[in-house]
């Protein structure tokens, strides 16, 4: 015990210390946006097109050497003009080596001119499709603040602004101008064990400019029969100005998520979210074979080859928006109800799992099918902000409240059972730059009268604000979480491998039923830059307590990881942030403890929300 308790004590410095040195350092505070102030003038031309924003957000002399740190409400440069008429909608589209703060001023290096060549930029008509304010209309600050956030989101887009310019002698009417610049959209990765095992990926994501995104991907391994793999994606979005995305894909070289299998599969999805809480329609659509074959030989034992077919549908509608926003355009509180369908459909089933009798009950390979109900209540504004994935791109973090309630039946290997589910969260801004996300999920399925797989997981996340020490900002992050997991029938049991668990833990041998769960971190954002590349050192700690099933409190294990890594970033590319972790678990099964180090290339660079989500049994081992 004495160990655990040196082992906690050094887990909670590792973010503690640097939180005191940065704040120790007095930052200014960020006044609050004097929208009043705020003026557009017409300009024939306008280098500085960040020159409104900049002028709109205040800060005392003491709030660091970066003056390009944003933050704000989204939709307040546009309240002053709520109302007017827009006259016309002008697209200017920018190539990646353009900074929008100075868009007369190109990166001339090599590595820039060689990848003009390569680059299309995104066409016009595109950034056109993508637009919901519309000429002729009345200005609605909040829908023009949630269409500049949408042109954000997209893949190929780094950032975007919608600036309005006043128009001389006409008062009651402005023209606005839409501004964005790309991502260089090529980009791909390879890996290699050796001669003996190589892969590799390429993909374009804005193909011709025209919001395409092409993947072809391979793999060589002499142990595998064959030895060659190969995988191609093709997807479209917003065909046709309908928001929605289209996506058709075959592999032969799929990740399993169950064994160390591979997977051949071929899919189909459409997918239109809510770009808007203005807008109406949402749903999706997926549809897929997929098949397990023993590629590497491997021993019966541990083989499961298996084939399924997947069929996924789902819609939503915006109940009673017309009548909400017919006399206030203003009004951001929405009801939402959306239906799902899901059937996993298995034509051949791992022997593992077979008995004389049938099939043996297990939640991942018996066919399922189920009906979900959701009513979601929500209101979601938004806060543009920095440095909380990225490296100085445009954030939006959304502030108000998402209540999900959902209703439905479930079906597998002839049982049903009807389930109900509730998923809640809070987001909370502070005025002074912290973000706050407090979330509460639980459900479970009634079978005889009884609760089965009950669920309840209660947490919270939070991002600090933004302090300096000297030229480097410094941002905190903490994640804490509560679940528990009762009467489990089909649930897969807690595991701390996970998002709600330890980063980096990889082993499935701990798991159990109650789960409590801190995450620390502290990222430091320096001005020192290399190849167009910026870095983040930061220093990690996390911390599991894992009760087994069945078992008290008093048996529960503890589980703690520490580590610091780097992360580094071209914001002009489009694959996301490369990060090197280390890990240290002192307090681990055998075959992890002590130290290793992880490359990932796969982190993501914007902090991304949907307003709303398809209808689903609450998950409690992933987001």
């Amino acid at each position: 015990m004495p160990n655990r308790c040196v082992y906690i004590f050094i887990f909670l410095l590792c973010w503690l210390l640097p939180a005191y040195s940065a704040y120790a350092q007095k930052p200014g505070k960020l006044d609050s946006v004097d929208i009043t102030k705020l003026h557009f003038t017409h300009n024939k031309f306008v280098n500085n097109i960040f020159q409104q924003a900049v002028n709109s957000v205040k800060r005392t002399p003491d709030a660091g050497p970066d003056e390009s740190y944003l933050s704000g409400k989204s939709e307040d440069p546009y309240l002053p003009y709520q109302g007017k008429i827009i006259r016309h909608i002008f697209v200017n589209t920018f190539n990646f080596d353009r900074s929008l703060e100075d868009t007369s001023k190109p990166d001339n290096s090599l590595a820039a001119r060689v990848g003009n060549r390569l680059h299309k930029s995104t066409r016009k008509f595109v950034i056109r499709n993508n637009l919901f304010i519309k000429e002729n209309t009345p200005i609605n600050a909040f829908m023009m603040a949630d269409n500049e956030r949408f042109l954000r989101s997209l893949d190929y887009i780094h950032d975007a602004r919608i600036i309005i310019t006043d128009i001389p002698n006409n008062p009651d009417s402005v023209d606005i101008t839409i501004y964005t610049k790309d991502l260089f959209s090529i980009a791909g990765g390879g890996a290699s064990q050796g001669a003996n095992h190589i892969s590799a990926n390429l993909y374009e994501d804005n193909l011709a400019g025209m919001a395409q995104r092409l993947e072809v991907s391979g793999l060589y391994d002499y142990n595998r029969n064959p030895n060659w793999g190969y995988g191609v994606l093709y997807r479209k979005d917003n065909v046709a100005h309908s928001f929605i995305d289209a996506t058709l894909g075959y592999s032969v070289m799929s990740n399993n998520p169950y064994t160390h299998e591979e997977e051949s599969t071929t899919f189909l999805t459409l997918t239109r979210q809510l770009v808007s809480p203005y807008s109406r329609f949402a749903g999706g659509l997926t549809i897929s074979q997929n098949q397990a074959f023993n590629v590497y030989h491997l021993p019966d034992s541990i083989v499961f080859p298996y084939k399924y077919r997947v069929l996924d549908g789902w819609a939503g509608y915006s109940i009673g928006i017309k009548q909400l926003t017919a006399t206030n355009n203003t009004i951001r509180d929405r009801r939402f109800l959306a239906i799902r369908y899901y059937r996993h459909d298995f034509s051949q089933l791992p022997t593992q799992i077979m008995t004389p009798t049938g099939p043996r009950f297990d939640p991942i390979f018996n066919s399922s099918q189920a009906v979900l109900a959701q009513f979601t209540f929500f209101r979601q504004d938004y806060y543009k902000t920095q440095y909380i994935y990225g490296f100085g791109t445009t954030e939006d973090l959304p502030y108000g409240y998402n209540i999900a309630v959902t209703l439905g039946g479930h079906e597998q290997l002839g049982i049903q059972r009807p389930y109900a589910g509730l998923n809640a969260s809070d987001y909370i801004a502070s005025g002074r730059g912290d973000f706050i996300q407090l979330y509460l999920r639980s459900g479970g399925f009634l079978y005889k009268n009884k609760v089965q797989d009950g669920s309840f997981l209660i947490g919270a996340t939070a991002y600090s604000r933004i302090v300096f020490l000297n030229s480097t900002k410094v941002r905190q992050y903490l994640n804490l979480s509560y679940t528990h997991l009762y009467n489990r029938v089909t649930y897969a049991p807690l595991r701390i491998d996970n998002f709600y668990g330890l980063r980096g833990f990889l082993s499935d041998s701990a798991y159990g039923t109650r789960r409590l769960s801190l995450q620390l971190e502290t990222a430091f954002y320096l001005r020192f830059k290399l190849l167009g590349f910026q870095f983040a050192p930061f220093p990690w700690g996390d911390l599991s307590l894992i009760t087994p099933e069945h078992g008290p409190y008093s048996k529960s294990a503890l589980y703690t990881s520490l580590g610091g890594g780097l992360r580094m970033r071209n914001e002009n590319l489009v694959f996301e942030t490369i990060e090197i972790r280390a890990f240290f678990f002192p307090i681990a099964p055998n075959n992890m403890k002590g130290f290793k180090v992880v490359t990932n290339a796969n982190i993501r660079y914007r902090y991304r929300s949907n307003y709303i989500t398809q209808p689903d049994l609450v998950q409690l081992n992933s987001q």
